[in-house]
């Protein structure tokens, strides 16, 4: 495990959880099935500080012509995924963590980044946040977008290597390796338990 900056204490931070919903649960039509092995992980995050949360939610268009260029393709192999094919509730957090909205607060978005046309960088800057502590899923598709973006945008990112999960072992390592090998001083690679002592030294 790469720690790096861990000198640094965690302040003025949020945290940062991407689309723990049911649509990528075990039993969705997105299965991560090593979601449930995080969760703990997780959900001791947020218990923390649950109002200094935000979770994410992936939404997904009522039919595929609702999204331009290549998204129509993917949603229309994907048409099970659509609003109008998906089981009530599909889209919602999974049930350890909907419990915490509110105080936690719950930004959705169209695209795999968690700034893409939605509320999150208003919301960041109205908070005077400079830090993103970032769990979720998948590691290797909205976890990346989102981490790469907030790089692009100056954040300091503490990526929660054991609140990560993927429905890819492969991408999930691989992101893994790239994140210690490429980007030591921008993405900061910590343990649950570092993360809880550095916030726990903020206070």
């Amino acid at each position: 495990m790469v720690v790096a900056h861990s000198y640094e204490t965690i302040s003025h931070a949020v945290h940062l959880c991407i689309d723990m919903q049911n649509i990528f649960s075990s039993a969705g039509i997105w299965p991560t099935p090593w979601m449930d092995r995080v969760l703990p992980s997780i959900v001791r995050l947020v218990e923390h500080n649950p109002a200094r949360t935000i979770f994410t939610r992936f939404i997904t268009p009522m039919s595929s012509h609702d999204r331009p260029g290549r998204w129509q393709r993917y949603f229309t192999r994907w048409d099970c995924a659509t609003q109008a094919r998906l089981p009530p509730g599909a889209l919602d957090l999974v049930s350890p963590l909907a419990r915490f909205a509110p105080p936690a607060t719950v930004i959705d978005k169209p695209g795999y980044s968690a700034f893409f046309s939605s509320a999150l960088q208003s919301f960041l800057a109205e908070k005077n946040i400079n830090t993103l502590v970032i769990s979720g899923s998948e590691t290797d598709v909205c976890v990346l977008a989102t981490v790469l973006e907030a790089v692009d945008r100056g954040y300091r990112v503490i990526v929660v290597e054991d609140g990560l999960c993927s429905s890819s072992d492969l991408g999930h390592d691989a992101l893994m390796t790239l994140y210690r090998a490429r980007f030591t001083d921008q993405i900061e690679l910590l343990a649950l338990e570092a993360v809880l002592d550095l916030w726990r030294a903020a206070c």
